[in-house]
């Protein structure tokens, strides 16, 4: 499932929030992300961040993600799976990714294009009960708006 919004500012800008673990809150547009546990930049494949959470539907409401930066490729690219962190310190992604495709459009323009990609949810992690996609695709643009208005620097209410 994808989503494409151009937006009124430069890649270079928009990969600057995209990068900011702690602008995620103000991106997403389901109310379940918190904020940052790792709130480092992202600048590498490979890097490690967590995330609070809420989910009213999650066995415990609050909760953390462990997400693993698979794509960074400034600025053109971010991407990373999510998953969780076991209780011996292992990971265990759910075989779904984030990917933001940014396409410069001069130097006040972008197209960003946000794909949610559950293709590899094994099915053992379907069969807890867990529906995907857990939201509509409104959710992907109500996230580039909201990530417009942030690289913008009209951050404002999200609607």
């Amino acid at each position: 499932m994808s989503a494409t919004l151009v937006v009124a500012a430069s890649a270079a800008s928009v990969f600057a929030v995209l990068a900011d673990p702690a602008a995620h809150r103000a991106i997403d547009g389901t109310g379940w992300v918190r904020e940052a546990v790792d709130p480092a930049p992202l600048t590498e494949a490979g890097q490690i961040f967590r995330m609070a959470m809420y989910h009213p539907g999650h066995p415990d409401g609050d909760y953390r993600t462990v997400n693993k930066v698979r794509v960074c490729d400034p600025p053109r690219a971010l991407a990373w799976l999510t998953g969780r962190e076991l209780d011996d310190g292992r990971f265990e992604f759910g075989g779904w990714l984030w990917r933001y495709d940014l396409v410069p459009l001069g130097p006040a323009g972008t197209e960003v294009t946000l794909t949610y990609d559950w293709s590899a949810v094994p099915r053992f992690v379907r069969e807890r009960g867990i529906r995907f996609p857990p939201f509509g695709p409104d959710h992907l643009t109500d996230s580039l708006h909201h990530l417009a208005r942030l690289a913008t620097g009209h951050p404002g209410t999200p609607s």
